[in-house]
């Protein structure tokens, strides 16, 4: 093993943020190793699975959403792997990248985000502003294991994890609880976020401890405007799956080329909607500044009512429906009378006014002429009717900013091809047998700390070098107190067999076997 492997071999073993980015072979890496992890196989005879045996991988899917909501919490407390600085990592990677290219993609090393975030400050958007100069957090992605044991620190009641960590436990999750072929699951990663797309039914993104489907990407909640955030502002710096990865700044790529363009144009498809009186309503919704020109109109024993749209959306916040879905009739219901005008409002457009002229012009918002069209007919109602149509239109369609097929060399790998029947012992002979001809999955045997598969160098490598949390807590310590400190701790290791946990997962979960606590005394 040379520097260079043994830089990448150990970066497989500590899975910093960082260290994702410039070796983007780890992202899948610790899938596999998550589903090598008993961890989540365990998750099969929980009783809300075991009531889904033979149910869709759909109905398990949804499922699994409850499960990680219940089981683990997003966590952004960036002090949790410790600090380090930025020259000792752009010295790091400078063999694989320029400081300057990472300084324009990785959010720790000087990236400022895209069109969402030219108003935001971005260091103090994610807690960076509390760190001085070169100093910047460590930011490790963490295992399943190391996940679950957040809930021996203080101030956790569950797992826990950053949005790397959760969506590679997504990605396992779902192939061994639900089913669903590797082939289907797609990993997406942006600057500052990291989701999944999976290839189910009309699509499902992950985000964080949520899952999107596409109807809820596009109902215009809070909560699904923040899970657009990434896709629709940020440049995708990876995308990783059973066939290899493509990354935005490497020349060369390693998924199969097919896959990778089937895929842009499945997730095109997925930030796509159609132009239909939901998606009004749903725009609208996400876009309150525009409700003062619309109402909506019904009618109520023989006679026409009309409501103000911000009155009818405000109905919606405390009810179970929604306007223009199949609970629309009743949320009409819930309205008091005093609230209904028996005149229409003459300053605003009826909704069913707009919706009739769009089906009878057969307007379609992808066409300018159409969209020209479409502003000129609200024109007499909302003054800035352009900006309008153009917010309607970005609303219904994001663009994603993925890496581009033609200016990449693909140089395929042999793919990983097991499937979800198979049992997990048959999951790690067949990765040990394709450890040769696939890094990926010889990566994923470091990622999931066998040492009985595995080179001791990359391990001892990482404890040694990369051990912040544990180097600080010892900072003021003797070696007598040190051992002290480690003796007095429980002597489990939050991985099973001959699996072994790193010095600052000691440290940060306050346990660990005899050669943990050994390697940490050494750090």
């Amino acid at each position: 093993m040379d520097l260079r492997d043994l830089e990448k071999y150990s970066s497989a073993i500590t899975l910093s943020d960082m260290e994702v980015f410039v070796f983007p072979e780890l992202m899948y890496s610790l899938v596999l190793a998550n589903i090598m992890s008993p961890v989540i196989w365990k998750w099969r005879d929980e009783d809300c699975f075991k009531k889904l045996e033979g149910k869709s991988p759909w109905r398990r899917l949804m499922r699994m959403r409850q499960y990680i909501m219940d089981e683990y919490e997003f966590n952004l407390d960036l002090n949790t792997w410790g600090l380090t600085d930025k020259e000792t990592e752009m010295k790091r990677f400078e063999p694989w990248l320029s400081r300057e290219q990472i300084a324009r993609s990785n959010t720790l090393f000087g990236y400022e985000g895209d069109k969402y975030y030219f108003d935001v400050d971005i260091r103090r958007h994610f807690g960076l502003d509390q760190y001085e100069g070169d100093v910047i957090p460590y930011w490790k992605t963490e295992t399943v294991e190391a996940m679950n044991a957040f809930r021996l620190k203080e101030g956790y009641n569950t797992g826990a994890g950053e949005c790397v960590s959760l969506s590679t436990l997504y990605a396992a999750a779902a192939f061994i609880v639900c089913g669903i072929p590797l082939d289907d699951i797609y990993m997406v990663l942006t600057p500052l976020h990291s989701q999944n797309f999976i290839d189910i039914q009309d699509g499902v993104i992950t985000n964080n401890r949520r899952l999107v489907t596409k109807s809820m990407w596009f109902n215009g909640t809070e909560i699904s405007n923040k899970a657009q955030r990434a896709i629709r502002n940020e440049q995708v710096t990876i995308v990783a799956h059973n066939t290899g990865w493509i990354h935005c700044l490497y020349p060369e790529a390693t998924m199969n080329k097919n896959v990778y363009e089937t895929f842009c144009q499945k997730l095109r498809n997925y930030l796509t909607a159609e132009l239909n009186a939901l998606n009004v309503a749903n725009f609208l919704r996400s876009n309150p500044k525009y409700n003062r020109y619309f109402q909506f109109c019904r009618y109520r024993r023989g006679e026409r009512m009309f409501i103000k749209a911000e009155v009818l959306f405000g109905y919606e916040h405390g009810s179970r429906f929604r306007i223009y879905d199949e609970t629309f009739e009743k949320l009409l219901d819930e309205v008091n009378s005093e609230d209904y005008s028996p005149y229409k409002y003459n300053d605003r457009i009826c909704c069913e006014q707009l919706m009739a002229f769009i089906e009878y012009e057969k307007i379609d918002i992808y066409n300018p002429k159409d969209r020209y069209k479409l502003a000129r007919f609200i024109s007499p109602f909302v003054p800035e009717a352009e900006q309008w149509v153009a917010d309607l239109l970005d609303f219904l369609h994001i663009e994603p900013k993925l890496p581009k097929a033609e200016e990449k060399q693909f140089r395929p790998i042999e793919p990983l091809v097991f499937q979800p029947d198979w049992s997990r012992e048959q999951v790690i002979e067949y990765l040990e047998r394709m450890r040769n001809s696939n890094p990926i999955a010889d990566l994923a045997f470091y990622a999931y700390r066998d040492m009985t598969r595995c080179d001791w160098r990359p391990f001892v490598k990482a404890a040694i070098e990369r051990s912040p949390v544990s180097a600080e807590k010892t900072a003021q310590m003797t070696a007598e107190q040190i051992h002290s400190w480690l003796s007095g701790m429980p002597s489990a290791s939050i991985y099973d067999g001959p699996r072994l946990a790193q010095p600052d997962e000691v440290a940060n979960y306050n346990t660990g076997d005899g050669i943990e606590k050994a390697f940490l005394l050494a750090s």
